[in-house]
């Protein structure tokens, strides 16, 4: 008899489900009648096999077991680790791997290189011998200056230029420009005083104010003081002025957009007169608000800005600024007593840059090797000029550091080595422009035995001929940039506005071509810190440097560089020989 097929019921007769397929070609049997579960039997193993097989069975059969599995590895692990000594013997001294280049050892360099270099007499008239690549074209100064009237102006501006000589340079060349570019009038700027240069000086202290006036005539309104009805708007304080806070370096057209509205606003100010007879009403329009002061005014200009504004820099700071007679004329002396005492040299000399003064050495936080008293005098230093700024919490001085990254003032000493490699001999007359050299009894000694033709502003000129620029640092400054300023080359050690706009003001006077060597005090820091190299690799080195700064006399600018050190092609224009020929024969 057939059986019925029928379809499964709620599930009471539901049939069990088909067994697993085996799970290992070892499993030999199966036994229970549908449990679902395997007994295995293991033929022809040993212990570990077996034990082996066991354990593996408990874990098929309890899957739930691999999940405590890393616990129980990570329990296994602490139990080890409890039973392991880790006792370790550290010994007293720890040696560390010193960054080559880190720590000032030039006065060991210069005792093992001291003999050799005295000996060595191939640099004879080396002076006379650099700067053998060409010029790349002759570039002329081509500023041009505007004639006719200006249109009415707009208004007042009113700077306060900070810092030293040289930046509040850029400041008035600056303020030159945005004036020139609003149409505005610009007072004779301001010289703030500064707690580290404490010079009082004005600006026609320094500059001839009334040269600068006429020179700008016809391209900007210059007035060397604030109109009298302006000042009594303000209770006769410029503090009352509106100021406007720029950011450094912001683009001529924040100053179209942003500072020229201010400039125009006008105000109505309506005054009523009662009078004894009657009422009388009388309405006066009053411009209140056509003067702005702009305070600090150091670096407020980006360097790329259209033609028209740097041809008004550039008129500035070439044409317009020349400095008051008693500083040019005292300037202009000892150029002609250094170029007398360069006779040997054709009256050549080389000027140098030093920056070793007690400020520049503290502010660098750069170690040297004058012990307990150098770090006390440069902790003094630094909470005189900075109050605090150094000894904030979190805040780590790093000489070593500052030292491979060339950010170290050179010494004296270093200078010396510095200039007998690249060439220069005994012969050679030096101008020193520097400040008070710090510790300059001890610092100053080994330079003036590699060069005792070296000459200082204080030495060139009397007592008497200093005296009334003495106390002036801007004043002692602009002197020391007169005479650098004609020298046959010059040597700059730690950068800043000095520097620079030397830099500049070379190249727009030597026809785009500046002599100037700029050493990599990077290289020159692990140079000075091998006691064991000889002169021969040491001069070797120097020679090599002194060729790059010689094929970077001449540069172009590019966007971001400063006008004030690349002249070229903004302030000069290139000539070509078919000019040259015609002006000499016209001459």
């Amino acid at each position: 008899m057939h059986t019925k097929l029928r379809l499964p019921s709620s599930g009471r007769n539901t049939p069990s489900p088909p067994a697993s397929p085996l799970r290992s070609p070892h499993l030999r049997h199966r036994t229970g009648k549908s449990s679902g579960r395997f007994n295995f039997t293991v033929t022809n193993r040993s212990l570990a096999n077996r034990i082996a097989w066991i354990v593996l069975s408990v874990l098929l059969r309890r899957q739930g077991v691999f999940l405590f599995a890393p616990l129980l590895y990570i329990s296994g692990m602490v139990f080890y680790v409890g039973t392991v000594s880790f006792d370790v013997v550290v010994p007293d001294v720890i040696k560390v791997r010193r960054v080559s280049g880190s720590v000032y050892r030039s006065p060991v360099v210069y005792v093992k290189v001291r003999s050799e270099m005295e000996a060595d007499n191939s640099s004879s008239d080396a002076i006379s011998s650099v700067w053998k690549h060409a010029k790349r074209g002759d570039w002329r100064p081509c500023v041009k200056k505007f004639s006719g009237g200006l249109p009415e102006s707009n208004g007042y501006i009113y700077v306060e230029a900070n810092g030293g000589l040289n930046q509040q340079r850029t400041s008035i060349c600056n303020a030159v420009a945005v004036a020139g570019y609003l149409n505005a009038t610009l007072v004779i700027p301001n010289f703030r005083f500064h707690s580290i240069w404490r010079d009082p000086s004005k600006f026609s202290d320094i500059y001839d104010e009334e040269f600068f006036v006429k020179t700008l005539e016809n391209d900007v309104r210059v007035v060397d003081s604030v109109p009298g009805y302006l000042m009594e708007r303000f209770d006769h304080n410029l503090t009352n002025v509106y100021n406007f806070k720029i950011k450094a370096y912001s683009l001529i057209q924040y100053y179209k957009d942003t500072v020229l509205p201010r400039l125009l606003e006008e105000k109505l100010v309506y005054y009523f007169l009662i009078t004894n007879i009657g009422f009388f009403l009388n309405i006066f329009n009053l411009l209140l608000c056509r003067f702005i002061r702009i305070s600090p005014f150091a670096n407020r200009l980006s360097y790329d800005a259209p033609p028209d504004v740097q041809r008004l820099r550039c008129l500035a700071n070439y044409e317009a600024l020349r400095f008051s007679k008693p500083l040019l004329t005292m300037g202009e002396a000892l150029v002609s007593r250094m170029k007398e005492r360069s006779a040997n040299n054709g009256g050549k000399y080389i000027s140098v840059h030093l920056r070793f003064e007690e400020d520049m050495v503290a502010f660098s936080c750069c170690v040297y090797d004058g012990g307990a008293k150098e770090r006390e005098d440069m902790i003094a230093a630094r909470e005189k000029g900075w109050k605090g700024k150094f000894t904030k919490p979190g805040r780590i001085l790093n000489p070593g550091a500052n030292r491979v990254n060339g950010k170290c003032p050179l010494t004296p000493l270093e200078v010396g080595l510095m200039l007998r490699g690249m060439g220069f001999d005994k012969s050679t007359s030096i101008f020193l422009a520097s400040g008070r050299i710090y510790d300059s009894e001890r610092h100053m000694a080994p330079l003036l035995e590699m060069f005792p033709l070296l000459q200082t502003k204080e030495a060139l000129a009397s007592a008497e001929e200093l005296a009334p620029f003495k106390n002036y640092s801007s004043r002692m400054a602009a002197i020391d940039y007169t005479v650098c300023l004609h020298s046959e080359v010059f040597v700059t050690t730690q950068g800043g506005n000095f520097p620079q706009l030397l830099l500049g003001h070379r190249r727009y006077l030597f026809n785009g071509h500046s002599k100037t060597i700029k050493p990599d005090k990077r290289k020159l820091a692990v140079y000075f810190d091998n006691p064991k190299i000889g002169w021969k690799t040491f001069k070797r080195h120097m020679l090599s440097m002194r060729a790059h700064s010689d094929s970077k006399g001449f540069e172009l600018k590019r966007p971001n560089d400063s006008i004030y050190s690349f002249p070229c092609p903004n302030c000069m224009c290139r000539t070509n020989k078919t000019d040259d020929s015609r002006t000499t024969s016209k001459s």
